[in-house]
């Protein structure tokens, strides 16, 4: 594979303009997302869909995420259902991917083979301006090397991606900061939580007025079979530092870690201050706690490897209520992580 000199770019007219047409000849651009960044190609075309791959690292049997600008374009690629436009009207743009029975026109290698294909209507502006521009949806995976922790920001898509592609959209960093929630609507009466995100079973339930159930459980790391949906296999968002994880981090059992290992507990407190003590959330909110995540597991997996280990706090297993989804997915990464 070429070197290739990546650049990052503002969102300006122009630039996206530019990047409109790099899509539109077949060419890879990093987008910021309100979840994270993700690669995107054109998801019509399977030698885009090849390249990122290739610049991923990403095995062929974990499917890509469509991202679309409007509902008619959901038409080009999937079959709806009633239940579809009753979760479009309620969280859509925003983080929530369906996965629906899929087209022709959606190409095998997009999919892994499946005969379904998971859809997303992204909120970012830069996003959905770059979605306009070019009139094309498009695959957008998470902008990093397959497996690692995901990009929150163009400064860690172009430390993982540099040299394998050309082009990263600046867009600040990610609102949320986790990955959308799936859901598997290809049978609408009965809806599954694939991958948990900030939108949550209770919130999808009151919109459809049926049951939604559980994730599904989590695969081995290793498997030929195609997955229904990104995020699925047990190991993933993985930095290469070993990951611990706790119900509660403590002072007790702070004071049997290592200086050398480093601590990420949720919340800042009086009684949890040290120098290899990191909070996710200096003002006691789950979100800026999601939010943070990543930054944070990557700045302590960073070049210098001065920590042994990573001791991460699991959130809370009955949370308030507006923090439950939350509290599902921050967990889902973090035990993706240590896995």
């Amino acid at each position: 594979m070429p070197f290739l000199k990546t650049r990052i770019y503002r969102g300006t007219p122009r630039n996206l303009a530019m990047l409109a047409s790099a899509l539109q000849r077949g060419e890879l651009v990093a987008v910021p997302t309100e979840t994270v960044y993700g690669l995107a190609g054109n998801a019509f075309s399977t030698d885009a869909c090849a390249a990122i791959f290739r610049a991923k690292g990403r095995p062929a049997n974990d499917p890509l995420i469509v991202h679309i600008h409007d509902l008619a374009q959901l038409d080009q690629l999937a079959h709806r259902n009633p239940a579809v436009e009753k979760l479009a009207r309620a969280f859509w743009p925003g983080p929530l991917t369906l996965v629906l029975p899929k087209k022709d026109t959606v190409p095998d290698l997009a999919t892994s083979g499946l005969p379904s294909v998971a859809v997303r209507m992204p909120a970012h502006p830069l996003f959905r301006a770059l979605l306009k521009k070019c009139g094309l949806p498009l695959v957008a995976p998470s902008a990093n090397p397959f497996g690692y922790i995901s990009p929150t920001c163009a400064a860690h898509v172009r430390d993982g991606l540099r040299g394998k592609i050309r082009h990263i959209l600046n867009g600040g960093d990610c609102d949320i900061g986790l990955e959308s929630t799936i859901v598997d609507l290809r049978g609408p009466r009965c809806p599954k939580i694939l991958r948990p995100g900030k939108i949550g079973a209770a919130e999808i339930a009151r919109v459809l007025r049926v049951p939604v159930t559980a994730a599904a459980k989590k695969r081995p790391a290793k498997t030929a079979r195609a997955e229904l949906a990104p995020g699925m296999l047990s190991k993933h968002y993985s930095p290469k530092t070993p990951v611990v994880l706790h119900a509660r981090i403590t002072p007790a059992l702070i004071a049997r870690i290592p200086k050398n290992e480093a601590v990420l507990p949720l919340f800042a407190s009086e009684k949890l201050r040290d120098e290899n003590i990191f909070p996710l959330s200096e003002k006691q909110d789950l979100g800026e706690a999601a939010h943070n995540l990543f930054a944070a597991l990557r700045a302590l997996d960073g070049p210098e490897k001065i920590w042994k280990r990573i001791h991460a706090e699991l959130a809370p297993a009955s949370p308030a209520l507006k923090d439950r989804a939350l509290a599902a997915a921050l967990n889902d990464r973090l035990t993706r992580a240590a896995a």
